[in-house]
C-alpha cells in the first residue's frame, strides 16, 4: 500500500511539472497587435497617454486620444477577425487545467512559479507580485480570476529569472480596476466587462475586453516583445548619395552663420553663397561658393527626396500640433499630415535592434519648442533616422536633435543658440542660417560602395529583363531588387550576389521577372557587407509593349483598329483633329487573342491623330489621313 501510494504522489508531482513546464502559449491571434481592445464599447481616453501598439473597437467609438503609435481602428476587419480571436484566447484561457487554487489576495512580496493560478471570485493585487521563471524563457503564468479583479495603489507585477511579459494572461471575469501607479505585466482579457487605468498606471502587455468599455487616463501602455513577436527593422535606409558629405547644405539658397558654430561635416549651397562659418571650427570642406561638390549634392538630394516621398507609410501619428509630450516610437515610417510642432522629449525606442531605422514624414513645417530633445533609446542610433519636412524647419535653443533631415522647398532659418544636432541638416530649396550652433555628422562622407551605370528594363515575350551595370564596387554584398505595380508598394523580386572581380571594372548583371503585371515598377538597392542599404533608382516597364499588336487602316468614311495579343481588359480608341479636338472616344473591352473596332462617325478629309489606351496605358499614337 505504501508503495502505491508513493507511486501516486510521484505521478501526482510528475504531471503538475508536465502541465507547468510545457504549457502551451496561448495564442492571441491579431489581438497581439492590439494594446487596447474591446469587441463592443467605447475606448476613452483622458490626459496624455503613451501607446505603442493598435487601439479599437469592433462597436464603438475611440475618444481622446492624441498620437498613438499604432493604428486606431473602429469596426472595420481588422477589428472584425482582432473580436474573433479575442474569443478563442479566452476560451482557451478559460479552459485551462488549474495548477494551484489561490486565496483572492495576490502579492504582498509572493513569489509564484510557473503555472495556472485560479481564485474562486473578485481578486486583489496589493505590492509586489513576483513572477519566477526559474531560467525558462518559455514559462507561462496563467491567472483565471472567477470575479473583478483591482489592483492597489503603486502595486507591481515583478519578473524575474527569464518571466516574460508575453507569457502571462489573465482572465477575469468581471470589471477591472486598477489604482494609480499600477505597474502590470501580461495579457488582461475580461470578459464581459469593462477595464480602467488610472493617471501613472503602467502595462506592458495588453488590455483586452470581450465586451465592455475601456478608460484611461495618462497611462502608458506597450505590447510586449518576445514570443515570437516581430523584430521591428523599420523601412529600407535612404540613400543620400554625394549629399552625405555634407552636414548643413542648401541645394537652392544662402548659407549663413551668426555666432561661434562648429561643424563635423561638409557645408555648404548649391546657389549662393556660404558665410559666417569659421574654418577652425569645421571639421570638413567649407563650399563658399558652388562647385562641382554642391551640383552633384543636389542632384542627390533631389532624388533622395523624391524615393523618400513615395515611400509608404505604416502610421499616421493623428495630432501634429501634439508632437513629442514623451511620445515613444519605435522602428516603423511614419506620417505627420500638417505643420508639426515637437514639444518637450520624443523618445526613439529601436528595442535593441542597432540597425533598426525610424522614418518620419511631415507634409508640412516643423518647429520645435525650447530645449525639446529626439531621445534615442535602446539601440536607436542617430545616422538610421530619417525626417522628410515638406516646408520650413525651426529648432529653437538649447534643443537636441538626432537624425537626417531632408527638407522639401523649405527654409531652415531658425537654428537658434545652443542647439545640438546629431546628423544632417540638409534642403532641396531655401535660405539656411544658424545661429551658435554644434551640429556633428556621425557617419561623415564615404564613398559610395559602387559606381552605377545603368539600370534598364526590357519586355520579351512574356517576361521582363533587367540588366545593369557598375563599376568601382568595393564593400558590395550583393543587389536587391524588388517589384511593384503602383511604385508605392514594393516587394522582393530577387537578390543577385556581386560579382568578385577586379574592383575597378565594369561588371554587368541580369534577372528576368518571369511573371510580368502589365505595368511594372522595378526598384534596385545596393546591400554592403555591413548591411547599409543604397538604393539606386526605380524604373517604369510596361510588359504588353512587344507582345501587343496594334493596327488601323481606313476604309472608305471609316477607320478600322485591330488589337492582338491583348490580355482582357479595358480601354479607349479616341480620335482627334490634327488641332487636337476630341472627335471620336469609343470604349472598347476585350478577352481574346483579336479584337476588331470600327470608328464610323462620318468623318470630313484631313488629318487625324488615332491613340488607343490599353488598361490605362496609351500603347498607340499614329496619324491617319482621310481623303
Amino acid at each position: 500500500m505504501k508503495h502505491v501510494f508513493k507511486f501516486l504522489i510521484t505521478l501526482l508531482l510528475f504531471i503538475t511539472v508536465i502541465n507547468i513546464t510545457f504549457a502551451q502559449t496561448p495564442n492571441l491571434g491579431t489581438a497581439a497587435n492590439f494594446a487596447l481592445f474591446t469587441s463592443v464599447g467605447a475606448i476613452t481616453n483622458t490626459g496624455i497617454s503613451h501607446i505603442t501598439g493598435h487601439v479599437g473597437s469592433n462597436s464603438g467609438a475611440g475618444t481622446g486620444f492624441g498620437n498613438v503609435n499604432g493604428v486606431m481602428h473602429s469596426g472595420n476587419g481588422t477589428t472584425a477577425q482582432c473580436a474573433a480571436d479575442l474569443i478563442a484566447v479566452y476560451n482557451q484561457l478559460n479552459a485551462a487545467i488549474p495548477n494551484y487554487f489561490v486565496a483572492p489576495l495576490l502579492g504582498n512580496g509572493d513569489t509564484l512559479v510557473p503555472g495556472v493560478y485560479h481564485t474562486a471570485g473578485a481578486t486583489v493585487l496589493s505590492g509586489n507580485l513576483i513572477l519566477n521563471a526559474q531560467g525558462n524563457p518559455n514559462a507561462v503564468f496563467i491567472f483565471q480570476i472567477q470575479g473583478a479583479f483591482s489592483t492597489s495603489a503603486s502595486s507591481k507585477v515583478k519578473l524575474i529569472n527569464g518571466a516574460m511579459a508575453c507569457n502571462v494572461f489573465w482572465k477575469v471575469e468581471g470589471l477591472v480596476n486598477m489604482a494609480t501607479q499600477t505597474y502590470m505585466r501580461g495579457a488582461i482579457v475580461a470578459n464581459n466587462a469593462a477595464i480602467i487605468m488610472s493617471a501613472l498606471d503602467t502595462l506592458e502587455g495588453h488590455a483586452l475586453s470581450t465586451s465592455g468599455g475601456i478608460s484611461v487616463n495618462g497611462v502608458v501602455v506597450s505590447t510586449p516583445i518576445g514570443c515570437g513577436s516581430p523584430i521591428l527593422t523599420g523601412p529600407l535606409m535612404p540613400t543620400l548619395g554625394s549629399a552625405a558629405c555634407y552636414t548643413l547644405f542648401t541645394s537652392n539658397g544662402s548659407m549663413t552663420n551668426a555666432g561661434v558654430s562648429s561643424v563635423t561635416g561638409d557645408v555648404g549651397t548649391n546657389v549662393g553663397l556660404t558665410t559666417g562659418f569659421n574654418p577652425l571650427l569645421v571639421n570638413g570642406t567649407i563650399h563658399p561658393i558652388p562647385d562641382g561638390s554642391t551640383a552633384a549634392a543636389a542632384a542627390d538630394l533631389l532624388n533622395a527626396a523624391n524615393l523618400m516621398n513615395i515611400m509608404p507609410y505604416d502610421i499616421e501619428l493623428l495630432y501634429p500640433a501634439q508632437f513629442g509630450n514623451d511620445l515613444v516610437l519605435t522602428p516603423h515610417t511614419y506620417v505627420l499630415n500638417a505643420g508639426t510642432s515637437l514639444t518637450g522629449n520624443l523618445y526613439l525606442n529601436a528595442q535593441g535592434n542597432t540597425n533598426a531605422i525610424f522614418f518620419i514624414k511631415i507634409y508640412g513645417a516643423l518647429s520645435t519648442s525650447v530645449s525639446s530633445h529626439v531621445i534615442l533609446m535602446n539601440g536607436a542610433q542617430a545616422d538610421n533616422v530619417y525626417w522628410l519636412v515638406s516646408g520650413a524647419t525651426g529648432i529653437d535653443g538649447n534643443s537636441v536633435f538626432n537624425g537626417n533631415l531632408i527638407g522639401v522647398n523649405g527654409a531652415i532659418s531658425t537654428l537658434s543658440t545652443g542647439v545640438q544636432v546629431n546628423g544632417r541638416l540638409l534642403t532641396t530649396n531655401g535660405a539656411f542660417s544658424t545661429t551658435a550652433i554644434s551640429a556633428i555628422s556621425l557617419s561623415p562622407c564615404f564613398a559610395l560602395p559602387v559606381t552605377w551605370l545603368y539600370f534598364n528594363g526590357q519586355a520579351q515575350q512574356h517576361e521582363v529583363k533587367l540588366t545593369w551595370g557598375t563599376s568601382n564596387e568595393v564593400n558590395n554584398n550583393y543587389f536587391l531588387i524588388e517589384k511593384s505595380k503602383d511604385g508605392i508598394l514594393f516587394e522582393t523580386l530577387g537578390k543577385v550576389n556581386a560579382k568578385n572581380e577586379n574592383i575597378q571594372s565594369k561588371k554587368e548583371y541580369t534577372l528576368i521577372d518571369h511573371s510580368p503585371l502589365q505595368t511594372n515598377y522595378y526598384r534596385i538597392a545596393q546591400v554592403d557587407i555591413d548591411g547599409r542599404i543604397n538604393v539606386y533608382k526605380t524604373i517604369k516597364v510596361n510588359a504588353m509593349s512587344n507582345d501587343l499588336i496594334v493596327t488601323h487602316q481606313t476604309l472608305g468614311t471609316y477607320i478600322e483598329v485591330s488589337i492582338a495579343n491583348a490580355s482582357s481588359g479595358k480601354g479607349y480608341i479616341e480620335l482627334f483633329t490634327a488641332q487636337g479636338e476630341m472627335v471620336s472616344s469609343t470604349a472598347i473591352e476585350f478577352n481574346n487573342v483579336y479584337n476588331e473596332y470600327q470608328i464610323r462617325k462620318p468623318l470630313q478629309n484631313g488629318l487625324y491623330i488615332l491613340r488607343v489606351i490599353v488598361n490605362n496605358e496609351s500603347v498607340y499614337t499614329r496619324k491617319v489621313i482621310l481623303n
